[in-house]
């Protein structure tokens, strides 16, 4: 099967909603996923990402980032999800993916692209290290939610 990966557009909003639930579900935190199509519209100059599909077209997973300044080395991209449906997997798509991220942040002079991972999603754990990726389990998550 060939597949694409390409820039998220404003038609892929719907499929991006579906697939945020979907990888909300994964992670065991669905109600955390409160976003929209309405909110992503009013947001779109925040929202990058790549999408990889089908030749015929159909959505198979995604990578979402942003630019960030870290203060200890500088300009960096965060990347937020990175997710294929579980019917696509071992197709080497989430490679193309993360490499898609780096490839971003490597043409915009970037010093790293940072990101994280559960501790107990061990494929993905293993996935990150084989890609050289540096997996340390020393900072917690914190969120003040606003909403």
């Amino acid at each position: 099967m060939e597949f694409k990966i390409r820039p998220v557009r404003k038609s892929d909003y719907s499929d991006l909603i579906e697939m945020f639930k979907e990888f909300a579900t994964f992670q065991q935190t669905p109600e955390r996923m409160v976003n929209s199509v309405a909110e992503m519209e009013k947001e779109a100059e925040f929202l990058n990402g790549f999408m990889v599909e089908t030749a015929s077209g159909t959505i198979a997973g995604y990578a979402t980032w942003f630019f960030a300044y870290f203060t200890w080395i500088g300009k960096s991209v965060y990347m937020d999800d990175l997710y294929v449906k579980p019917e696509y997997r071992g197709n080497g798509l989430g490679q193309k993916l993360i490499n898609s991220v780096i490839q971003k942040a490597k043409q915009e002079n970037c010093k790293r692209v940072h990101w994280q991972v559960s501790k107990w999603n061990k494929s993905a754990i293993g996935f990150y290290k084989k890609l050289g990726a540096v997996v340390d389990d020393v900072e917690l998550n914190c969120d003040y939610m606003m909403i």
